[in-house]
Parts: structure tokens; C-alpha cells; sequence
């Protein structure tokens, strides 16, 4: 047990230093994009490319079972050097639009290597206490989430150059920390061969179906209600004449739900990943439908339920991780996360280029109940009673 003491802080770390490139990246690309005498416009479509990215390497990671196939430590570390070089792209000479795009792109498709393969890194040394694990792993990345707003509040916002540099540096290391420091878990049972149709057999067993669908739910909500935050935020300010850091009050409604994932990882060795998730979902599926009394608030009520809304939308998320991974055979585990991965990020952009389309028409008061639908689906399908046996 001592000799494995160092694998979870390690992942973190090392999880957190590679996925810098996607923080970090998104919080300078205004002032890149005008150091390169790019439009505004062009900033919405950089930040979709990241996603894109993500989702399409996902996808083909999915397909070929790169994690379960492959050392997922190696993987990682191979990833962790391409998404640093897709990000020093950007500080290429003479860089175009199509550069700036494809550079985003690639870093967001080879980010499928780290952030997936580092969860099924974690399933591989943790057969029990996996949730615990996922819920540190999972907060740090949203405590990184909130990155962007903090780092827009400096200097380094107005110097992109510097960050591009620090964070391939960053991400280099991070993936030669995590090959060299943690090898392949005890638990990891590597596929053998290619299985193209691992995909659809994996949502004919029912465990897994439920586990992914009440992701996907709560993926539904989650980026959305964070891309909106700061426009829900600056509504309120404005309608209230409350001078509200928006910035600020937005990292802060972040941060606080990686703290959550913690905290939830913890209370999961007691009542189980399922009841967390449940429970998650639905306090921030009724803040959805509640959500319009909350914006008639004092400004103080209404920061605190903004602030529990942002506590309970992301605990589930880590425990979701653990139900799918814990609902099929180990050598399919890194198949399944990543297959669920990519459906989830591919939701998020729906929701949010719905919401994005619907805000010129429905008053933002009444914008997020929307949201709802998401946890409600996924409550539906989290407690159906079925089971069947994994494979």
C-alpha cells in the first residue's frame, strides 16, 4: 500500500499540467487572436475547435481501444508531447487562421490521451475506493476549469506568447512524470485484440447504459450552465445595479465544484457513487427549475444559491466516472470512458449553442430551466431498477 501512496498525487498533477494547454489556452485567445489582427469573431470559433478536437479524438480513441490495447501511461506521455506541440503552433511565425484552428484542434484531440486515459489510469490501482480517487482526479480538472477567469484578472492575459511557452513546458513534464512514476496498475487487464463493435455491445449491458445516460444528463447541464454563468452574472449586476465581479464570482462558482468532486469522492466510500450522483443531480436539477425566483433574490441569497448550484452540478461527475467504469470488464474500462467522454462533450455543445440561440428570445431569467431537462433524463435512467450481469 505504501508503494502506491504516490500514484493518485501524481496523476493529478501530472493530469492537471497536460490539460493546461485547454485552460490556459482559452483564457489568452483573445488577446492572441488580436496580436495576430485576427476579428473577435474568430475567438467562438478557436474555442469550438478545442471541443471538436476532443470529441473527434475521442472518438477514433474510442473505436481503436488505444487505452486498453496500449500501456494508458505511454499513451498518456505520447499525447501529453503532441497536444504540447499542437500548442506551440500558436506562436509560430506567419501563423494563419487555418493554423490557429488546426493548432487548437489538435490539441484538443490529443487532450483525448490525457484526460480519459488518466481516469482509466486511476481504475487501474484503485478496484475499490475508485469514486475517492475520481473525485480528486476530477476536482482538480475543474479547479483548472476555473483557470481562465483567474488568469484574465492578471497580466499573463495580455501575454499570450508566455503562456503558450509555459504551458507546452508544463505539459511535456507532466506526461514524462506520469510514464516514469506510474507504471501500469495492478488491475489493468490489456484487450488483445481489436473489437470495432466494443461500442454498441457496451450499451446492451445495463449497468453501464445507466451509468453512461445519467452522465449524459448531467453533461447536458454542466457546460452550458458554466458558459452562462458570466452572462447570468452580468444580468443580474446590470438588472440589480450590483457592481459584481464577474470574473471573479464566475472562477469562484467553479472552484467551488472541484471542491465538491472531493467532497463527494469522499462521502462515496460511505454511501456509494450511486447515491452521490443521484442526490448531485438532482439539488442542481431543481436549482434548473428554480431557477428564475433565484435572479429576484438579494444580491447575497443569490450568490450563495449560484454558489450551491455550482457545488452540486459538478459532484456527480466523478462518481458518473466510477459507475461506468465499474460497470464493465477491466480490459473495457478505457473504452468505456472515453466512448462516454466524447458523447458527453458533443451534448455540451448542443446545449450550449442551443441556450446561445434561445438567449435573444427567452429572458436569461428564465434561460436556464432548460437546463433541467438534462438532470431529469438522467434521474429517469439512474434509478431504473434492472440489472444485468457485466461482461
Amino acid at each position: 500500500m505504501k508503494q502506491t501512496l504516490h500514484i493518485l498525487p501524481i496523476i493529478i498533477v501530472s493530469q492537471f499540467a497536460c490539460t493546461s494547454t485547454w485552460f490556459a489556452g482559452n483564457a489568452i485567445i483573445r488577446s492572441l487572436a488580436k496580436n495576430l489582427n485576427f476579428g473577435p469573431d474568430i475567438v467562438g470559433y478557436v474555442i469550438s475547435s478545442v471541443q471538436f478536437g476532443f470529441i473527434i479524438g475521442t472518438l477514433i480513441f474510442g473505436i481503436l481501444m488505444i487505452a486498453d490495447r496500449f500501456s494508458p501511461s505511454k499513451v498518456f506521455m505520447v499525447c501529453a508531447c503532441l497536444a504540447a506541440l499542437s500548442n506551440l503552433t500558436l506562436i509560430a511565425p506567419n501563423l494563419n487562421i487555418s493554423g490557429l484552428l488546426l493548432a487548437r484542434f489538435g490539441t484538443g484531440f490529443f487532450l483525448a490521451g490525457i484526460y480519459p486515459v488518466g481516469m482509466k489510469i486511476a481504475a487501474d490501482y484503485y478496484e475499490k475506493g475508485l469514486g475517492k480517487a475520481l473525485g480528486f482526479l476530477v476536482g482538480a480538472l475543474v479547479l483548472g476549469t476555473a483557470f481562465p477567469f483567474l488568469i484574465k484578472g492578471t497580466s499573463w492575459a495580455n501575454d499570450p506568447n508566455s503562456v503558450i511557452k509555459l504551458t507546452s513546458g508544463i505539459t511535456v513534464l507532466g506526461g514524462f512524470l506520469l510514464v516514469a512514476l506510474v507504471p501500469n496498475g495492478p488491475y489493468r487487464v490489456a484487450s488483445t485484440s481489436l473489437q470495432l463493435n466494443a461500442g454498441p455491445r457496451l450499451f446492451k449491458n445495463h449497468d453501464f447504459k445507466k451509468a453512461a445516460f445519467g452522465y449524459f444528463g448531467h453533461m447536458w447541464e454542466l457546460y452550458a450552465f458554466w458558459a452562462f454563468t458570466p452572462i447570468a452574472l452580468q444580468w443580474f449586476s446590470n438588472k440589480t445595479d450590483n457592481d459584481l465581479s464577474v470574473f471573479l464570482w464566475t472562477g469562484i462558482v467553479i472552484a467551488l465544484g472541484g471542491l465538491s468532486c472531493a467532497f463527494g469522492g469522499m462521502i462515496s466510500q460511505r454511501i456509494g457513487s450511486k447515491k452521490v450522483a443521484l442526490k448531485a443531480l438532482l439539488t442542481s436539477g431543481i436549482f434548473c427549475f428554480i431557477s428564475p425566483v433565484i435572479f429576484v433574490l438579494p444580491v447575497y441569497l443569490f450568490l450563495t444559491c449560484w454558489c450551491l448550484w455550482g457545488i452540486a452540478v459538478t459532484a456527480d461527475s466523478p462518481q458518473f466516472s466510477n459507475l461506468v467504469a465499474s460497470s464493465v470488464s477491466p480490459q473495457l474500462k478505457g473504452t468505456a470512458l472515453t466512448i462516454v467522454n466524447c458523447i458527453g462533450f458533443a451534448i455540451t455543445i448542443v446545449s450550449i449553442q442551443l441556450l446561445g440561440l434561445l438567449q435573444t428570445i427567452i429572458p436569461i431569467n428564465l434561460l436556464f430551466i432548460l437546463l433541467g431537462i438534462g438532470p431529469l433524463l438522467g434521474v429517469y435512467y439512474l434509478i431504473q431498477k434492472k440489472t444485468k450481469k457485466s461482461y
